[in-house]
């Protein structure tokens, strides 16, 4: 990774800050972005990378940050900020928290990077998704919960649903570019990201919480897609920890639709005034 610039989402704790670490272990330029000012400076400094600060829960925060990321090629790009409400909540921009988030602040960055990665030799994207897919019920038509009932693990799980999808999709259109995408389900980590869910940190305080991985061990898939010899192998591709696994709910076509639902959401590209 000698001299290679890599961005690193929700890398102030757990899953983001150990990935961070690794990278910068083995010689890159790491970007570290979280959306704690004092975490978040903590990190680049122990690993001698540069803080960004943003809140995903805010656009415009989003396209801050692509401003402020002022490198002239970006190599990896790991979407790995995220979060799970325990209650339905919509951001300032009118969107669920969650499924902004998870799913539309990541979109909305990859895109004004975009022609960073393209400059790369060979960049990669990589999102950090969840076996949390399976819960998934994404209905295009009411992606805030208006008509169906708003549950916790059904709006993370189609969060994360998107995330896949998004990575499918991503890899189909930067088809020939240099540019990869590919996912990961990182297992059961135990870390902070649960701080907003009771349910979640009752089970993590529990003895089932032991089972827990450590955050070091919930980053080594993305290190190993960060690191793989041959990106085109794990184009488009879903891992599940280290084994690639086909995910459900998944189709090219509801991929597509989901891209373009995307666009309407944040006013980009050719759908966006449709």
């Amino acid at each position: 990774m000698d001299g290679k610039t890599v961005v690193v989402t929700g890398a102030s704790a757990g899953i983001g800050a150990a990935g961070a670490r690794k990278l910068a272990a083995l010689g890159a330029n790491v970007a570290v972005v979280g959306r704690s000012k004092e975490k978040t400076t903590k990190i680049a400094k122990e690993i001698g990378g540069t803080p960004y600060v943003a809140d995903f829960a805010k656009l415009d925060d989003v396209r801050r940050l692509a401003d402020e990321l002022d490198y002239p090629h970006i190599d990896i790009l790991a979407n790995n900020a995220g979060l799970i409400s325990g209650k339905k909540v919509l951001t300032p921009d009118g969107i669920e928290t969650t499924f902004q988030v998870n799913h539309v602040a990541p979109f909305l960055l990859t895109h004004l990077l975009l022609d960073r990665l393209k400059a790369a030799p060979e960049a990669r994207v990589i999102t950090t998704a969840s076996a949390s897919h399976t819960f998934a019920r994404l209905d295009l038509d009411d992606l805030n919960f208006d008509t169906h009932k708003y549950g916790t693990q059904r709006a993370y799980g189609t969060s994360k649903l998107a995330n896949i999808l998004f990575t499918q999709e991503l890899s189909r259109r930067l088809a020939g570019t240099g540019v990869t995408a590919s996912s990961f389900h990182p297992g059961p980590v135990g870390t902070e990201f649960f701080r907003d869910n009771g349910l979640f940190k009752l089970v993590l305080r529990s003895p089932i919480g032991r089972l827990a991985l450590t955050p070091e061990q919930g980053a080594r898939p993305l290190v190993h897609l960060a690191t793989v010899s041959d990106a085109q192998s794990v184009n488009g591709a879903y891992f599940s920890r280290m084994n690639r696994r086909q995910p459900r709910g998944t189709s090219p076509e509801l991929a597509a639709r989901l891209w373009t639902k995307t666009e309407q959401l944040l006013g980009i590209g050719d759908q966006a005034n449709s």
